[in-house]
């Protein structure tokens, strides 16, 4: 490796794409694409560079096996930074493979460390937890380390284990710091920062408030029966049921709660969960067939009790019932939700990650993007979206090694 390919490589792994471009911006030898390309996803060119880590690989050639391992990592890294999230697991499984039969095993960690933070942005939390539980954050450099507490701290956020998540994001704190890469650390300043903004709203007997993270774990363990908006379920503190695919049974439960302990008149329930302006015989006829299904769904939780008017929920062992709440609703909520990392979307991904149909998402862009909520570049397949850029924003690449071959 030759002098200017090592100080762009240090460059890099200082968070400096520019200073790596400097030097190696006019060579077309493998290690210098593979350099530019990197340089070029830090600085959110990510199409540029996905081509110039491509041409790297073919460069290296066969007989280079880690050198081609680590611009299949780098590619992968790219595709997750863009939110492509239909790249090939499989090839940046075997490239990990590849790196830890050579004893390059930072890099084959950091390939791990991908695959855990795409499962995490799929909301495939066991399967993330699994993954990263083969990993041993101690051997890493702090760049790597610092990672791997990012990714521990998304978990627990998930999991609304809040004191978790502090913990872990002290420590990536720390690793950034030791690392020394600005934009790692304002990564992890980000990351803290959701700790202290509203997480969810509160509804209870006619009024709200904003929780932080902290109070909503709190309310889990309060004995209140929950019912909760933001993940489409009713829970206590022993026991969750889950209507996120029964939209009228979970529209039902919803407006029991918020009217408890008070009752709900049936043409009041019509409208809301069946999204009618006017309800007729055939209405309160399903109406009593959704309720008997709440009945039966709810049985361990609590009871839909019959009213002169209409219906009321009345909870078997908790003492109030309560509903939990996105902080803002509004239509395509789910889509925002996504888009508010500031990483630029295609709706491909955003159907994946949703479990949602394209030609659903493509809708609620194009309603979000009429009412200039989001903005979109691009066309065709390479059309991605985003909302309006915040001042500030820094996105970084984590590869915490050169990626040349020693």
């Amino acid at each position: 490796m030759d002098s200017l390919i090592t100080a762009a490589a240090r460059a890099l792994a200082t968070g400096d794409p520019l200073g790596a471009l400097n030097r190696v911006a006019l060579r077309d030898d493998a290690p210098a694409l593979a350099l530019r390309g990197i340089a070029m996803a830090q600085l959110g060119e990510f199409v540029r560079a996905k081509a110039l880590v491509r041409r790297a690989a073919r460069a290296f050639g066969t007989k280079e096996a880690v050198a081609r391992a680590r611009c299949v990592v780098a590619e992968a890294e790219i595709a997750f930074v863009s939110r492509d999230l239909g790249w090939p697991a499989k090839a940046l499984d075997a490239a990990r493979t590849t790196l830890e039969a050579h004893g390059d095993r930072v890099n084959a960690a950091h390939a791990r460390l991908l695959e855990v933070r795409r499962l995490l942005l799929l909301g495939r939390l066991d399967e993330a937890e699994q993954r990263l539980a083969e990993l041993d954050p101690a051997p890493l450099p702090p760049a790597s380390r610092a990672a791997f507490e990012l990714v521990v701290a998304g978990i627990a956020m998930r999991r609304l284990q809040t004191q978790t998540a502090r913990a872990a994001l002290a420590r990536a704190g720390r690793a950034a710091r030791d690392a020394g890469i600005p934009a790692l650390a304002a990564e992890v300043d980000s990351a803290s920062r959701v700790l202290d903004m509203p997480a969810a709203r509160l509804i209870a007997r006619g009024e709200e408030r904003l929780l932080l993270l902290e109070e909503v774990e709190a309310l889990r363990l309060s004995g209140a029966l929950v019912v909760d908006a933001c993940r489409h379920a009713v829970f206590d503190a022993a026991i969750q049921v889950s209507l996120a695919r029964r939209p009228v049974l979970f529209a039902l439960a919803r407006a029991l709660g918020e009217a408890w302990p008070a009752d709900v008149p049936r043409h009041t329930l019509i409208l809301q969960a069946f999204r009618t302006q006017f309800a007729d015989e055939t209405h309160r006829v399903r109406l009593r067939v959704e309720i008997g299904r709440l009945r039966a769904v709810l049985r361990t939780l609590a009871e839909v009790t019959a009213t002169k008017r209409g219906f009321a929920l009345a909870p078997l062992g908790a003492g109030a019932v309560v509903v939990l709440a996105r902080p803002v609703e509004e239509r395509h909520a789910a889509v925002l939700a996504f888009l508010a990392d500031g990483e630029s979307w295609s709706s491909s991904a955003l159907a994946l990650a949703l479990g949602a149909s394209q030609r659903s998402v493509q809708r609620a862009l194009e309603a979000l993007a009429a009412a200039g909520k989001v903005q979109a570049f691009g066309r065709g397949r390479a059309r991605r979206w985003l909302t309006p850029p915040m001042p500030g924003f820094t996105t970084t690449l984590l590869l915490p090694a050169p990626l040349p071959s020693d």
